[in-house]
């Protein structure tokens, strides 16, 4: 990771290096937290935009909400402080990471009256899964790790404890030489993967997981409705993973991962082993708009300067 010059603490600009919480944090023992992950880009015209910067900070308000977490930051005030400090660290583009956590003061796992703290970060990240996958693709399996039921860890909160979950989905897909793992549900129908969101297509159908049991990635509904304005056919059902293996194509979508297509699964070549052209059009469309190259979607481009 790239150090920045500061990080958003509490409503205060703090040095990088100094930007720390006690080791009796109540958050760092029982991962009471929520978080969200959010991209900035430099668009075409030299100016820098973030990418639905309201939404994700509306998302972490509910995040809140459903952890009956305290938060003392309206979604409006969230977004002065993700602006205010990418412009601090002078930023053309890069990632936004704001988190809310329960702090120092009683231990237990009930909170109490433990103080909610807020920072933002951000630093540079290009492709998560690598850039390379953007166009070839990425090898990922079926986890022996199921994804956490829905009256478990409430999955519409992007909560930093749900994503224990997710990393031992990870590390055993890395230890085994794969770039990600796809998660099933406790039902056995695919689900998402360790941080984004899953689509198929098949016979000219693009297919993604129901938003009832997932967390409902905002990259993901804006490839859903960037697909249906490109005259696409776009539906929310539940599949097997041996539809997967069937499929024509696949691919993740997350803020992280932005469209990244899955080229193997447990062995199976998925359609052609690389990007087919139902993502390399959805790919294409959305950096367009990323960038700032789309005005129909200019009001999803929140403009900062640096």
């Amino acid at each position: 990771m790239q150090k920045m010059k500061y990080i958003w603490v509490d409503g205060k600009m703090v040095p990088w290096d100094q930007a720390q919480v006690h080791v009796l944090t109540h958050a760092l023992h029982y991962g009471s937290a929520i978080f969200e992950g959010i991209r900035a880009y430099a668009c075409a015209d030299g100016s820098s935009a973030v990418f639905r910067l309201e939404d994700h900070c509306k998302r972490m308000l509910n995040s809140a909400k459903i952890l009956r977490m305290n938060l003392p930051l309206t979604a409006e005030e969230l977004v002065k402080a993700c602006i205010e400090t990418l412009e601090a660290n002078e930023l053309k583009e890069g990632y936004v990471r704001p988190l809310s956590f329960v702090g120092y003061g009683e231990m237990g796992v009930y909170p109490g009256n433990n103080p909610v703290q807020t920072i933002v970060a951000t630093w540079p990240w290009g492709a998560y899964l690598g850039a390379e996958a953007l166009e070839k693709g990425i090898r990922i399996k079926t986890s022996t790790f199921a994804r956490s039921h829905v009256n478990t860890s409430m999955s519409k909160a992007k909560a930093s404890g749900n994503y224990i979950n997710s990393i031992l989905a990870k590390v055993e897909a890395k230890d085994e030489g794969y770039d990600e793992a796809v998660m099933l549900d406790t039902n056995g129908y695919v689900s998402e993967a360790t941080g984004e969101n899953i689509f198929i297509v098949r016979d000219g159908v693009i297919k993604t997981t129901p938003w009832t049991s997932i967390l409902g990635g905002i990259t993901r509904d804006s490839v859903m409705k960037l697909a249906k304005d490109l005259g696409y056919v776009v539906e929310e059902q539940q599949f097997t993973r041996d539809e997967l293996y069937i499929a024509d194509e696949a691919f993740f979508t997350g803020t992280a991962a932005e469209i990244t297509p899955i080229r193997e699964l447990d062995h199976r070549q998925i359609g052609v082993g690389h990007a087919g052209p139902v993502t390399k059009h959805l790919q294409t469309e959305y950096f367009k708009i990323v960038k700032g190259e789309n005005p129909k979607y200019a009001s999803w481009l929140h403009h900062y300067k640096v």
